[in-house]
């Protein structure tokens, strides 16, 4: 019985020593990974401090094909269920793409022609964690077509009740 209690202590002991000590991701990341197809306006955007009481920030990321083809734009799903993105180009609005994961996310089957645009407008709720949500956040907002990503959109937050 002691010795199950002692082998016990050491598991749980390894797994508070990997949550305590795992990799931070960087604080901001390349826009476009793997790919001279998609050009982004920024690489990523800081909301700085944001208040849970306040509600919900949105900015929106400009993408351009700098293709000489057509790009086929097939998914866009969020790193987080407190984050939702819509695409929009010219008149055609598609969303909104959550969480790969946790419930439906439509398909967007657009296509951008050569130095054709679209926006990609992303919604954070910081209140969606609840009280436990402060802090330093970090979320991504990936785009795939042609068969692989084409973008992976990156915004922070520093969170506030």
């Amino acid at each position: 019985m002691k010795t199950i209690l002692i082998f016990g202590a050491i598991v749980v002991g390894v797994f508070v020593l990997a949550a305590i000590f795992r990799p931070t991701p960087p604080e901001q990341q390349s826009a476009v990974i793997n790919s001279k197809i998609l050009s982004v306006d920024s690489s990523s955007y800081d909301f700085g401090i944001v208040s849970m009481a306040k509600g919900e920030v949105v900015h929106e990321f400009k993408i351009k094909n700098t293709d000489i083809g057509e790009v086929k734009i097939g998914k866009i799903y969020t790193s987080c269920m407190c984050t939702v993105a819509w695409f929009t180009k010219g008149e055609i609005q598609k969303g909104p793409f959550g969480m790969a994961g946790h419930g439906y996310i439509p398909p967007v089957n657009e296509s951008l022609g050569p130095n054709e645009e679209a926006v990609i407008k992303v919604i954070f709720d910081p209140a969606a964690h609840g009280p436990a949500g402060v802090g330093k956040i970090q979320r991504v907002v990936s785009v795939e077509g042609n068969g692989s990503v084409l973008a992976e959109l990156n915004f922070t937050a520093n969170v506030i009740p």
